[in-house]
């Protein structure tokens, strides 16, 4: 569900250059370029806009931003 709509994001925001059409949800964001740490705090700050949530530094984590799967996951965590 909120999987798209990152999706979405990142394919328009983060990768503006349009070198990456389709993102899976398995992808490593991280090891293959498509996000780095930068990009990992544009996305932090989107979720925190889009879905009214608060992230801490301590979530800030590879585990929670390395795929779209588990960007989908860590909000669906934080949304309760």
């Amino acid at each position: 569900m909120h999987e798209e709509k990152i999706k979405s994001y990142i394919l328009s925001d983060i990768i503006k250059d349009g070198t990456r059409l389709e993102l899976a949800a398995n992808d490593n964001l991280i090891d293959s370029g498509v996000i780095n740490s930068l990009g990992i705090m544009k996305i932090v700050n989107y979720l925190e806009s889009t879905y009214k949530i608060s992230i801490s530094d301590d979530e800030i984590l590879l585990d929670n931003f390395e795929s779209l799967g588990a960007i989908s996951k860590f909000v669906e965590s934080k949304l309760g």
